[in-house]
């Protein structure tokens, strides 16, 4: 279990990250078209992992926007913008937002994305949310960098994020 702090209250996470060096662990999400997406679908592509609350918050929405500038000038790589928010919400904020470079992925229909990889608040005014949190992974599937944010209402590390790649 972890410690982060949302609105100057610390809240826990059920677990911790994956290790660095380790295999990433199968997922399935909901793209905005409500198809699946699964890790394998990204295989031979780097990914950059946006996990947060909800797109519907401010420092996220801002990690979404990031990232997004930043994907259009990577190589081989994929950004994978993750959260329990519904598709509907995702694609809206996508497409007010003019995202075409970073693809959103929902995991509410049981948040086992959250569960698995250790980053689900477990209490706190946002349990069962996910907590802000960056991990690239290789194009051979290896987790090369986690980062968990320790203020919920901070943002990522995008520079040491993109380094990892």
């Amino acid at each position: 279990m972890s410690t982060v702090i949302l609105a100057g209250n610390p809240v826990h996470t059920n677990g911790e990250l994956p290790k660095i060096n380790t295999k990433a662990l199968p997922f399935s999400l909901v793209r905005n078209d409500l198809t699946t997406a699964t890790l394998e679908d990204f295989k031979g592509s780097k990914l950059v992992l946006n996990i947060f609350p909800s797109i519907d918050t401010s420092t996220c929405a801002t990690s979404v926007r990031k990232f997004n500038e930043q994907a259009a000038s990577l190589e081989n790589t994929k950004v994978l913008c993750i959260a329990r928010d519904l598709p509907f919400a995702m694609k809206r904020f996508c497409g007010v937002e003019g995202i075409e470079n970073a693809i959103c992925l929902s995991d509410f229909r049981d948040g086992s994305f959250g569960k698995d990889y250790g980053l689900e608040m477990t209490d706190g005014i946002f349990a069962g949310l996910h907590s802000r949190v960056v991990i690239v992974i290789d194009e051979n599937g290896t987790i090369k960098h986690t980062e968990q944010v320790a203020n919920i209402s901070d943002e990522p590390n995008y520079e040491a994020a993109l380094a990892a790649l």
